[in-house]
């Protein structure tokens, strides 16, 4: 596999196999337990090879298939412990890899938009890509000025592959839909969509990618990179070393693990009120950990990569967020109630029981109730588990509840930051951070409010 396939009816025909290979599998389960093996036994055997082929295919193309498995991934905590190792290990590799496109291709996008002399804007340059994503891989080098850089060329085509993929798991998303308990596909490949074209301009993730670099340039706790070069399908950027999360999920210190939560945490909260952007890519190929945090070399700082999907916030996360979560973890359930039927949560043509969606919530801010809190696999397996049994109160209050689509994004980050928490088991002060930079989660003073208009 040396290229992005760029023929429409030849992604087609590998995802179009999916399902084939799902169905395939279900029978040959179905004749295994006529002759006698275990339902639970053939049940797991049937997931671990269905993930197997399901990520070997959107590894090998790439675009909006790589796309939707990054996606997926930081969910695998929510798994079974035992059918999560084999997800594990091919989701690493899903976010760390993928085939290279032929140096003769790269070398033409480069002089296509950098020019013929495009060598001479380089002091060196490395033909081996350091790393790959779902619509383009990363070269390092050294810029003319001697900054070593990262090098993002964009893969031919991927515009009409990232689409084409994901109308094309659009249409079997039911059944991609019990890989990941209580996760709904289908809205999450809508999303997907809608995203494209701002992943396709490399000179929107500059400007979000060079805003975020500005706010965070000598803080203590997190690296962005700054923008170096930017034009059409080249993006340049200064190279970051460090540790990339996936190897600290799976051989990280404690020490690492818990430091690397509670900066992501702080970055997924923070980011938002300084900057009006939302980093909503949390995967963990995105993510570094470096030495050099404020307790010396032997601290650790958090390195953010990938800014080519934000959501654009200008007045930081909706005070919304804030103020329910504080109403609910005061057991204000009428307020909570009233607070997301006016938001669009709760439909106008439905009635719920206020403490009914108080018991739904509870579980759910678990981690905001106290000082701090250890996430673990089994938390979020048994989160999934409440919302996603139909035979469960939360299951059933969850479907008559409504996601605004202005919340979408933020809802999905959110989870996917939590299931990364999940994945380093990681000790996190997550109170200390919404306090922080969390709109409306501390109540206002109003002796502030007096003080504003005194000064007026």
């Amino acid at each position: 596999m040396s290229d992005l396939p760029r023929k429409a009816v030849t992604r087609t025909a590998k995802l179009a196999a999916l399902p084939l290979g799902i169905a395939g599998r279900a029978t040959w389960g179905f004749g295994k337990r006529i002759v006698g093996e275990s339902a639970e036994l053939v049940g797991r055997e049937l997931q671990q090879r269905t993930a197997e082929q399901l990520f070997k295919v959107l590894g090998e193309l790439k675009g909006g298939a790589m796309k939707f498995g990054q996606a997926l991934s930081v969910f695998e905590s929510a798994l079974p412990e035992e059918v999560a190792g084999p997800y594990r290990a091919a989701l690493t590799k899903l976010q760390e890899a993928a085939p290279p496109m032929p140096t003769r291709t790269v070398h033409a996008v480069l002089e296509e938009r950098l020019g013929e002399g495009w060598h001479e804007l380089f002091l060196e340059f490395e033909d081996k890509p350091a790393a790959a994503a779902s619509i383009g891989q990363v070269h390092r080098g050294v810029w003319h000025d001697g900054r070593e850089v990262a090098v993002k060329v964009q893969y031919p085509g991927a515009g009409e592959a990232l689409l084409s993929d994901l109308n094309q798991l659009s249409r079997f998303s039911r059944l991609l839909g019990p890989l990941i308990p209580g996760m709904d596909i289908k809205p999450l490949l809508a999303e997907l969509k809608d995203r494209v074209s701002e992943e396709l301009d490399y000179g929107l993730e500059a400007q979000a990618q060079q805003a975020h670099a500005e706010e965070f340039t000598d803080d203590p706790d997190v690296v962005v990179p700054q923008v170096v070069h930017q034009s059409d399908q080249v993006l340049v950027t200064e190279w970051m070393d460090g540790i990339p999360l996936s190897e600290i999920i799976s051989d990280g210190t404690q020490e690492q693990r818990d430091r690397a939560g509670q900066l992501l945490a702080r970055f997924l909260f923070s980011g938002p009120a300084r900057t009006g952007l939302l980093h909503a890519d949390p995967h963990p190929g995105n993510f570094r950990l470096l030495p050099g945090g404020p307790e010396g070399e032997d601290d650790w700082r958090l390195g953010v990569l990938d800014f080519g999907t934000v959501d654009r916030l200008p007045g930081g996360l909706p005070a919304t967020i804030g103020e329910s979560l504080r109403m609910t973890l005061g057991g204000e359930a009428e307020a909570v109630y009233e607070l997301l039927r006016m938001e669009g949560f709760v439909k106008e043509t439905i009635e719920l029981d206020p403490d009914a969606v108080m018991d739904y919530l509870l579980p759910i801010i678990e981690p905001a109730q106290v000082e701090e809190f250890t996430f673990t696999r089994g938390w979020m397996r048994s989160q999934a588990a409440r919302v996603a049994d139909p035979r469960s109160p939360a299951y059933q209050l969850g479907k008559q509840l409504n996601l605004p689509p202005s919340y979408l994004l933020i809802h999905r980050v959110t989870l996917s930051t939590i299931g990364v928490l999940c994945q380093l088991g990681a000790t996190v002060r997550l109170r200390e951070e919404l306090e922080e930079w969390l709109p409306g989660f501390v109540p206002e003073d109003p002796a502030d409010d007096e003080e504003a208009v005194a000064e007026a």
